[in-house]
């Protein structure tokens, strides 16, 4: 049983809750203070790198999301009638676990070469991708700010693919796109937070998709969100030192050989 039964059906809640968990998270990034001693860039770094201002970020990332829910609807719509029960079965938390595993790497497995592709696209990363990169210098809020076109192959596709192979429930599906939200929200936040458990058991983190975003590592490190699997087997795995500012805060540095 869930907190929503009875209220919001598995469907909606797959929809939504995702979205919301978006904007409470990345809210609490941005409402944070400065704490210049945890960022991974300046924040002149920030205002003179980044070629998009906040308001435009914000109507980018909400039409994505309104893509995201259109396909997540269409989704359930479609699987519900092939279900031929009025009640879908539950599944066991182990079973569930099992599903929530293989759909993570379901989804780094499609993320991984629809994002090289469209690095070594040059039509598609100068007219879609590159649209991300204008915020070298990342930040919560601007996790989802894509190309619309880019946000149906890349997120809603993706994770769409992940559901469907991984014959989670609605249910399921619940909390494992609200998971795959805060992680990629957190990878995006520009901060290296002591006890953030993100860094702790991810080695693909906020340091890790920050090299990506710097001008000499957008080849590298194309894995997200969870795992570093594909960089490290294909090739594009670039690690990092992270190096203390003297004024503050932390440097990712490429660490090439």
């Amino acid at each position: 049983m869930v907190f929503w039964e009875g209220y919001v059906s598995d469907e909606a809640m797959g929809t939504f809750a995702p979205i919301v968990v978006y904007w409470v998270y990345a809210g609490f990034y941005q409402l944070l203070p400065p704490l210049d001693k945890f960022r991974l860039h300046t924040r002149k770094e920030e205002e003179e790198k980044n070629s998009v201002p906040l308001a435009t970020v914000v109507k980018g990332v909400l039409l994505q999301q309104l893509v995201q829910a259109t396909v997540a609807q269409l989704l359930f719509l479609l699987t519900s009638k092939f279900d031929i029960s009025t009640t879908p079965v539950q599944p066991s938390i182990h079973i569930q676990i099992v599903q929530i595993i293989i759909a993570m790497f379901i989804m780094d497995t499609w993320q991984y070469f629809v994002h090289r592709y469209m690095h070594q696209n040059k039509f598609l990363y100068h007219h879609v991708h590159s649209q991300h990169h204008r915020l070298v210098v990342t930040y919560a809020i601007g996790a989802l700010y894509n190309h619309p076109l880019e946000g149906l192959l890349l997120d809603s596709f993706g994770g769409a693919i992940s559901f469907l192979v991984s014959g989670m429930t609605a249910r399921t599906a619940v909390i494992f796109f609200c998971f795959a939200m805060i992680k990629t929200v957190d990878d995006h936040c520009g901060l290296w937070l002591p006890g953030n458990i993100f860094h702790i058991f991810f080695q693909n983190n906020t340091a890790y998709h920050d090299i990506h975003h710097q001008l000499q590592g957008t080849k590298y490190n194309y894995s997200q969100p969870f795992f570093s699997i594909w960089d490290r087997l294909l090739g594009t795995y670039m690690p990092y030192t992270l190096v203390k500012r003297p004024e503050g805060g932390f440097e990712a540095r490429l660490k090439k050989d």
